[in-house]
């Protein structure tokens, strides 16, 4: 799945999708969305492998967006291009996903990290969604996801307006989890990252799962969640589990 702008590596339980283009600002071209889809794919698919996915990159910025000049080469867009894979896919995984912002996140270097489940950043990001002053609209679902994050004012500075938010704005409308000095954010993800590998593979994903499901009437998400509970209280792994601390 590896190719020059996109490298996908595996270790410990973690992939790691690094975004690795810095001499165009990690900007996204289709083929590396499809890198990025597939190995998404195929991480969600494998799972008493792949605890979880880290997304990370190159150089001093984090993503300029979407590469223009591609686009144009590419012609009109349809639903089944590579960048729509890409959104349907991260969006609906069930394997966790996180993502180490070092630098500017541009567009849908921002709206991709509204789809992943922990997001750190560097003192050094900053975070901008540019779609109305390009003529364009959101994306991604950030026109819902926004709102649900930071309320509707909130957000139409930022869709509306396109204002940019450094990175400690961007902690507090709720956009990243925590905010580090650079020279720390690596050893920060790398410390996420462990101790996600480090949970049981199946009551993980099931949790993320049941987060992601859309609301509903809290006596049906009860039975949802009874549903899930007894899946994992039978397997061997939660039994093990049980068991260890019951002899304590």
């Amino acid at each position: 799945m590896t190719a020059p702008h996109i490298k996908v590596s595996e270790e410990n339980g973690i992939m790691t999708i690094h975004l690795h283009r810095p001499e165009k600002k990690n900007a996204l071209t289709q083929d590396m969305y499809q890198i990025m889809n597939d190995a998404l794919l195929d991480a969600n698919a494998r799972e008493q492998e792949v605890a979880a996915v880290l997304i990370r990159s190159e150089g001093d910025v984090f993503c300029a967006g979407n590469d223009l000049a591609d686009f144009l080469r590419h012609g009109e867009l349809a639903a089944d291009s590579p960048v729509f894979q890409f959104l349907a896919t991260i969006s609906s995984v069930h394997v966790p996903v996180v993502a180490a912002v070092q630098g500017p996140a541009v567009g849908i270097g921002t709206t991709m990290l509204l789809h992943c489940d922990l997001v750190y950043a560097a003192d050094t990001a900053q975070f901008v969604m540019p779609f109305v002053d390009m003529g364009l609209v959101p994306e991604a679902g950030s026109s819902q996801l926004l709102p649900l994050l930071c309320g509707h004012l909130k957000s139409a500075e930022l869709l509306l307006l396109g204002d940019s938010l450094n990175a400690q704005a961007a902690k507090e409308y709720n956009l990243v989890n925590k905010v580090v000095p650079l020279a720390e954010l690596e050893l920060t993800a790398a410390t996420v990252m462990k101790a996600l590998a480090a949970k049981p593979r199946a009551s993980l994903r099931l949790s993320k799962k049941l987060m992601k499901t859309p609301t509903q009437p809290v006596q049906e998400r009860i039975a949802l969640e009874l549903k899930d509970f007894l899946k994992v209280l039978a397997s061997p792994e939660t039994q093990a589990i049980i068991a260890a601390k019951a002899g304590k």
